[in-house]
């Protein structure tokens, strides 16, 4: 509310304002001074008394709306009418106006308004932009003013340069709009109908032609489809006929012409052409049969020699109401589809998959999304088992099988690969040798030890009965290198034979050789690592298979604690390896064979010490220089005075073993080495006085050598010329425990 004009209740109105220019009124114009514009404000931009301004574009009441720029907050946001126009059309007899209809479209972010007409086929008038996009005025008298988005409504009239254009529908973007901006929009209208389309079009729906008219033109098809090809991967079951069979074929289906290819999957070197169909038309029902000339053509042409006329467009005639055509049915592209079963002049072809430009069309085109393709291979064909006659006991069972399989012998080829990875060289023997005893009621032949030998090369097998003398036995070569069978075969039989294979010997089996039983008692080094190597192959020799064994005795875990306890009287944390077999075998009660017993010792054993004994290895240099007769020491000892220069009596072991190789010391490189390594201090030097005098066999002499007590140890058993049946001397039954049981040390 305005305050009264009273004393003391007038304010100066200029106070905050900033801008006090004045507008300018007057100007020239062709350099003559006149009135530039009666609607420009007073000072400051404040308007006259009686001055109203109207807006240049489309506004919001303020506080509605967004604050940023017009072309920010309507950018890309259009008002689309729908509209026609009444189009007089004078001095004519079929039409007296035309109903055109146009599209509006006014942009709010610049107030710009652009009609278009659609285009129609056949109009016969330009069509397509028909107001450019622009501001436009409004009509006189206030043609200084434009059209704003509150000019426009449904079901009113709206003038552009003279033309009445009738709005009749908008779309739903601008109802929207409208409403929102407080515009009561009217209901919507319906466009007339042009009465010349619509005499048209009942003209062209009544009139028949004089004769049919038929498009042969293909040249779109060709030029839109050309290079385009649809594959699918076939099947014909020809095995129901006689020397038939299924056969694999590649359809090839040409869109730019309709025509179909068929070829045959053929394998190298089969005989056969494999064009199967050449490219042509695919009659649905073919063979048709025979027909005279001009039954299966296109148009029937009367006159044949109608092109030869001179200056002449149309020499040819051609039957219009084509008598005597044979209507014929071909393959389309909708035809194909997998699954389908097609007539190729009568053989009955099944789709069973297609490639991926043919699936891509078939879902862009018609929408199939289900492409399961069908197997195309042939079923196996039942296996007929062949049957050989029983062996006839001459020659060896693969070589009168081999007599059996073709007409033409030839010898039963072994496992060469396997022969030469097998085979013994170097130091790697290949061999798996067993010491078995003979099972026997005859008291002569209870004590008889043999050697088992197991040629991994070719699976066969050896026995050998080592000489004793006075034993009243001969001994030697038990039975010759060959393979053995399992015992409880057939003899005469079909099939071959099954022989003793490596994983089933192991220490405490039983096995039979012809006849002959075998208890495996013990083996020799290189058997027991091959098998703990291969563990995957011989499960007896696995230490997790045995430590999982052991762990279900985890109920006597503290038994088995106090007997190796009470055991161990010395306390020292191991016991022998009798012992601990003993201990194992009573506490698991049948659980552990006597190789797994073997196996857990070995990897618990304790070490022993390798290094030899000084005296030991003095006697051994002794005995060597006695044969040699060796006693040039004294000259050895001048030498090394000579070579000493700072005279320490000592020297690098390296020079020492150099001096002793020129003088042709009879010892070997190992011995002398060793001896040499006892003689060393902590610098690698060696006191040469005390070394030569050591060596010296007269002035020094050793006395007898004796073995240590453990290399005369045996078990039960005086076994001569094989390995000590005792696999280690200790076993280290604390590791055991804590490895099986979690039992630590107390």
């Amino acid at each position: 509310m305005a305050l009264p004009l009273l004393p003391g209740n007038s304010f100066n109105r200029n106070v905050g304002k900033e801008k006090f220019h004045k507008s300018q009124h007057w100007g020239f114009c062709n350099n003559v001074s006149m009135l530039v514009s009666e609607d420009k404000p007073g000072i400051g931009g404040e308007l006259l008394l009686g001055q109203k301004m109207q807006p240049k574009y489309s506004v919001f009441p303020k506080g509605m709306g967004s604050d940023a720029p017009s072309w920010v907050a309507f950018d890309k946001q259009v008002l689309s009418f729908d509209a026609y126009l009444e189009d007089e059309v004078p001095d004519k007899r079929q039409e007296n106006y035309r109903i055109r209809c146009y599209k509006i479209y006014f942009y709010l972010e610049d107030d710009t308004i652009q009609v278009n007409e659609p285009e129609l086929k056949n109009s016969g008038m330009p069509q397509g932009t028909f107001i450019r996009r622009h501001r436009i005025s409004l009509p006189p008298p206030d043609d200084d003013q434009f059209y704003t988005m509150h000019h426009f409504n449904i079901n009113i009239d709206i003038v552009f340069y003279g033309r009445t254009f009738k709005i009749y529908d908008c779309d739903t973007f601008t109802k929207n709009f409208l409403k929102k901006i407080g515009v009561k929009v009217n209901p919507p209208g319906q466009c007339p109908e042009d009465p010349y389309m619509k005499m048209r079009r009942e003209t062209l729906d009544c009139r028949e032609p004089l004769r049919p008219y038929e498009s042969f033109d293909t040249l779109k098809q060709f030029l839109e489809y050309d290079r385009k090809v649809l594959r699918f991967f076939c099947l014909w079951d020809d095995s129901a006929s006689m020397f038939g069979d299924r056969r694999e074929l590649i359809l090839h289906y040409f869109l730019s012409d309709d025509t179909v290819e068929v070829k045959e999957v053929m394998l190298h070197n089969s005989g056969r052409d494999p064009m199967f169909l050449q490219r042509r038309k695919l009659p649905k029902y073919g063979p048709p049969g025979v027909y005279q000339p001009g039954q299966i053509t296109d148009r029937t042409v009367l006159n044949m020699y109608g092109g030869l006329r001179v200056n002449r467009v149309d020499g040819y005639l051609l039957d219009k109401y084509m008598l005597g055509k044979v209507d014929e049915e071909f393959y389309k592209d909708s035809d194909l589809f997998i699954g389908a079963t097609i007539n190729v002049w009568g053989r009955k072809v099944l789709l069973c998959d297609c490639d991926e430009f043919t699936k891509k069309y078939y879902k862009t085109k018609y929408g199939i999304e289900n492409f399961t393709s069908i197997p195309c291979e042939a079923p196996p064909p039942p296996k007929i088992e062949r049957k050989f006659p029983p062996y006839t006991g001459f020659g060896s069972e693969e070589d009168s099988l081999r007599s059996c399989i073709g007409l033409v012998l030839k010898p039963y080829q072994r496992n060469f690969k396997k022969f030469m990875e097998k085979d013994s060289y170097g130091n790697i023997s290949n061999t798996l040798r067993f010491f078995g005893k003979l099972f026997t009621h005859k008291c002569a032949d209870l004590n008889r030890m043999f050697v088992i030998s197991y040629f991994l090369s070719d699976d066969t097998i050896s026995v050998f009965e080592p000489i004793e003398r006075n034993s009243g036995i001969t001994g030697g070569k038990f039975l010759k290198r060959i393979r053995v069978k399992k015992p409880g075969q057939e003899v005469f039989k079909s099939e071959l034979s099954e022989y003793i294979k490596a994983e089933e010997l192991y220490i405490g089996a039983k096995v039979n050789v012809n006849g002959y039983l075998f208890l495996l008692v013990n083996a020799d080094e290189y058997t027991l690592n091959y098998m703990e190597t291969n563990s995957d192959k011989f499960p007896m020799s696995s230490i997790e298979l045995i430590l999982e064994k052991l762990k279900e005795e985890e109920s006597k875990s503290g038994e088995i604690r106090k007997v190796f306890i009470a055991a161990d009287s010395k306390h020292r944390k191991m016991v022998d390896y009798n012992t601990f077999r003993d201990i194992i075998l009573s506490l698991t009660v049948g659980k552990l064979t006597e190789h797994e017993v073997i196996t857990l010792a070995r990897h618990y054993q304790v070490p022993e010490d390798t290094r030899p004994d000084m005296n030991v290895l003095m006697a051994q240099a002794h005995e060597q220089l006695k044969k040699n007769t060796f006693e040039n020491f004294e000259r050895l000892i001048a030498t090394c005075v000579y070579e000493d220069r700072e005279k320490k009596k000592v020297l690098p072991s390296k020079d020492i073993k150099r001096l002793c190789k020129s003088s042709r010391l009879p010892l070997t490189d190992d011995l002398l080495g060793s001896i040499l390594s006892g003689f060393k201090d902590s610098e690698e030097q060696i006191n040469y006085e005390s070394f030569f005098c050591a060596l010296n066999w007269r002035m020094n002499p050793m006395p007898e050598f004796e073995a240590p007590s453990y290399l005369k140890e045996r078990c039960e058993d005086e076994w001569l010329g094989m390995p000590s049946p005792i696999p280690v001397k200790y076993v280290n039954y604390v590791r055991i425990l804590k490895d099986v049981f979690g039992l630590e040390e107390e």
